[in-house]
């Protein structure tokens, strides 16, 4: 939740205020890694562009406090809006998706206008089958369906954390990461597919009686969570240079 939220503090001082303020054309600091997300012929684009941006932080700062159980009990109607909020914003973030991806091709190439697509797909399903399961009191189901539409629809803070994960603990075991690796285009798809197989994973031991089958699936976790801290800490640093305009070196 910490790594979300310092996503949300980024996006709200980059992308949040320079939409305020009317400077758009700031979007652009990207292009060092060949990305002109600001086209000044393009309204209609920019503002699904800044949509996208801006539900995605909404997201981070939300959506995990919809999976703590003691908020949910002390305060359900808290529990009931901010997840309202959380099922409009995840619906505008795959419709916004889709467009940025073939409309406008915002995505660096097909591949990944492909898994972006995809993600987006689940997105819709998992939201449909989170409502459904929460009208029908079927708690057991929504809690995990909310699980599952909380990985996905966070799939882009995947990416961005899975990336610097790789890249730093590969520049410490002397492998020299670069852009080119085969690591890429298997984490366009990986970056919501692996959350999604170790949520299911962490579902079927915590339902089965195996201690052997827990300590196996606690091991996973523990790793899994220590590669995304890797990553939080590699990533931090490189928002706060883009927040402050700093020139990005590879």
């Amino acid at each position: 939740m910490l790594g979300q939220w310092l996503f949300f503090y980024y996006i709200m001082s980059f992308y949040g205020f320079s939409v305020i303020n009317d400077n758009m054309e700031i979007w652009n600091r990207w292009e060092p890694l060949g990305s002109k997300p600001y086209d000044a012929n393009d309204s209609t684009g920019n503002l699904f562009f800044a949509a996208h941006a801006i539900g995605a932080g909404i997201v981070a700062f939300g959506g995990a406090l919809q999976l703590i159980p003691k908020l949910r009990t002390v305060a359900p109607r808290f529990h009931k809006i901010n997840g309202y909020v959380y099922l409009l914003t995840v619906f505008c973030l795959a419709m916004s998706g889709f467009y940025l991806s073939w409309v406008r091709g915002t995505s660096p190439d097909t591949l990944s206008a492909i898994g972006t697509s995809i993600n987006g797909f689940l997105i819709l399903g998992f939201a449909y089958l989170t409502v459904k399961t929460a009208r029908n009191k079927q708690l057991a189901s929504h809690r995990k369906w909310a699980i599952r539409l909380f990985l996905v629809s966070n799939a882009q803070w995947f990416l961005r954390v899975g990336v610097f994960s790789y890249m730093v603990t590969g520049t410490v075991a002397g492998a020299n990461p670069a852009f080119g690796d085969p690591f890429f285009p298997i984490w366009t798809f990986a970056c919501f597919l692996l959350p999604l197989a170790s949520a299911q994973l962490y579902f079927y031991a915590s339902e089965k009686g195996s201690n052997r089958l827990k300590l196996l699936t606690g091991g996973v976790l523990c790793g899994l969570t220590l590669m995304m801290l890797i990553g939080v800490m590699g990533l931090t640093p490189f928002l706060i240079k883009i927040i402050n305009g700093e020139a990005i070196v590879f």
